[in-house]
């Protein structure tokens, strides 16, 4: 893996987002982006690509690649309030995301949430991922932020 890789993935999904979501804060680092929107600190509702052990998807050994919103809020309580303008609006999400968005408990901390997807054993030297990466998450924060904006 390319060190640059979730700084070109960074770039790219601000090259991507609609001119209403360009005032999104962003933060790379080795093994992730994370994009939020608000205050300059990382929200607990947020935006992530990041690279986790498959032991926390499947048990299995290898990386995976897990892209999608979060909400990491200290309670399950909260982080169900952040959720459930999304589970109400499955359908609409659904059709925009398609069949591998799963909404539920985040992979490793069974109190967040979740609405992403995981790609396992991903080749992240190949060229194209870091566009691809952008692509999708930019379909993430989108789709999500039309409905959590009303």
């Amino acid at each position: 893996m390319e060190p640059e890789l979730f700084t070109e993935v960074g770039d790219a999904v601000r090259s991507l987002l609609s001119p209403n979501l360009v005032d999104c804060r962003m933060q790379d680092r080795r093994w992730s982006v994370k994009v939020w929107f608000g205050p300059d600190k990382p929200t607990r509702d947020h935006y992530e690509c990041q690279v986790m052990g498959r032991r926390h998807i499947d048990g299995g050994d290898g990386i995976a690649v897990e892209t999608g919103f979060h909400a990491e809020h200290r309670s399950v309580e909260e982080n169900e309030a952040t959720m459930a303008p999304l589970v109400s609006a499955e359908k609409r999400w659904r059709k925009a995301l398609g069949p591998a968005a799963e909404l539920g408990p985040f992979l490793g901390a069974d109190h967040w949430r979740r609405l992403s997807e995981v790609w396992l054993d991903p080749d992240l030297s190949d060229p194209g991922v870091g566009f691809e990466l952008a692509s999708r998450l930019t379909d993430y924060i989108e789709t999500i932020e039309a409905i959590r904006r009303g």
